[in-house]
């Protein structure tokens, strides 16, 4: 079996939840299940604290990463007034999200992580979702980079996979592991876990 390389990017104020959704998921699949799914944790400096102060240590910094090492970008969401966008809005990041694109990679993100991809610009045009409460104000500013939004819980346009609140993480982190493997293999795996 092919090795699988996940790049799991913590911007700065990035969820707890919504980060350890694809750590536990790809987890179960790799060490009980023996799918050889690798996940580099990765962040704009070594230690990246969340949201709600929780610091990570990152396997590695943005530096050091070459797409062509990677068949997958996961995004977690997190909170503007802890500083969210000031590093899943940085130029460096936008570009790599990018360069995904541009090969093809798969791209999941949760709730707000998916306005840095919009942001990127690979969303023109395509169809996807982000946080739907707050009478779909977030959802509204989705729409302002070209997005066709939809309002429903996962939203998946060819390579990229979108979502619209925490609880739906590991629903996004199941899409990932069945793209990377396939839906037979995942409902195995989604049942081991009580879902």
């Amino acid at each position: 079996m092919q090795n699988k390389k996940v790049l799991l990017f913590l911007p700065k104020a990035f969820e707890t939840m919504e980060f350890s959704a694809f750590i536990d998921v790809l987890g179960w699949a790799r060490v009980d299940y023996k799918h050889a799914i690798l996940v580099d944790t990765c962040g704009f400096t070594d230690k990246v604290i969340s949201t709600f102060n929780v610091p990570v240590l990152v396997d590695k910094t943005i530096g050091e990463i070459n797409v062509d090492d990677y068949d997958a970008l996961a995004i977690p969401g997190g909170f503007g007034e802890f500083g969210y966008y000031e590093e899943a809005y940085h130029e460096r990041f936008l570009k790599l999200i990018g360069e995904f694109d541009a090969e093809g990679k798969i791209i999941a993100s949760v709730c707000s992580g998916a306005f840095p991809v919009a942001k990127s610009g690979v969303l023109k045009n395509r169809k996807a979702t982000t946080y739907h409460l707050k009478d779909g104000y977030y959802q509204n500013k989705l729409k302002e980079f070209g997005v066709d939004v939809v309002n429903e819980p996962v939203v998946v346009d060819a390579n990229i996979i979108t979502s619209y609140c925490p609880e739906t993480a590991p629903r996004v982190a199941f899409e990932l592991l069945k793209m990377l493997t396939s839906e037979e293999e995942m409902n195995v795996i989604k049942t081991a876990m009580g879902f």
